[in-house]
């Protein structure tokens, strides 16, 4: 019997690998061995997978976008209350806390005071358009114009320097009378 080479039996032992991983995975899935509870967090395998998968893919995605002009107090403004209708019931604001049901989230969401430090504008806008697949995260791009999520993207920036009473001020303002379409920054 003749002998393999070292690169065939490597590969012989790669595509062993391979195979058992793929039958485990397959089991899992048939048998229902992994927990799919919202009440039980992610172990930290899957955790870290898919938390730097989403962080590699917006940062990808996001750096084909040019950056946006600088924000105005009326983005900034009208972001607020934008987030106070759509994300704050899941995310907190200053002086506002979050939803109890929020709780029972897998993964949470996370506060984002300071997001903004965490991630570009074109992150932040990646991140609110299109959503964040498997968590609760939705994809606002549905239900929200191009301008409406710079302006969400406009109040995260301002967000670290916003008190609670700030957020209140903001809460209380009238929405300004609706505008016509107009073209959304980039």
């Amino acid at each position: 019997m003749p002998r393999l080479s070292l690169p065939i039996k490597l590969a012989l032992a790669w595509a062993g690998g391979v195979a058992t991983v793929g039958i485990g995975g397959l089991l899992v899935v048939l048998f229902g061995f992994f927990n799919t509870t919202a009440s039980t967090p992610h172990p930290w395998p899957i955790a870290w997978a898919t938390h730097e998968t989403m962080i590699k893919a917006v940062r990808r995605n996001a750096a084909a976008m040019p950056p946006p002009p600088r924000f105005t107090p009326a983005e900034v403004a009208a972001g607020l209350r934008t987030y106070d209708a759509n994300c704050a019931v899941c995310h907190g604001a200053p002086g506002v806390g979050r939803a109890a049901w929020v709780s029972g989230m897998t993964p949470a969401p996370p506060s984002l005071l300071d997001t903004a430090r965490q991630w570009t504008p074109n992150q932040l806008y990646w991140i609110v358009r299109q959503g964040v697949r498997m968590t609760a995260m939705p994809a606002w791009d549905q239900t929200l114009t191009k301008a409406d999520v710079w302006d969400v993207v406009a109040f995260l920036e301002a967000l670290p320097r916003l008190t609670a009473a700030d957020y209140a001020r903001g809460r209380a303002q009238p929405a300004p009378p609706a505008q016509p379409a107009v073209a959304a920054k980039p």
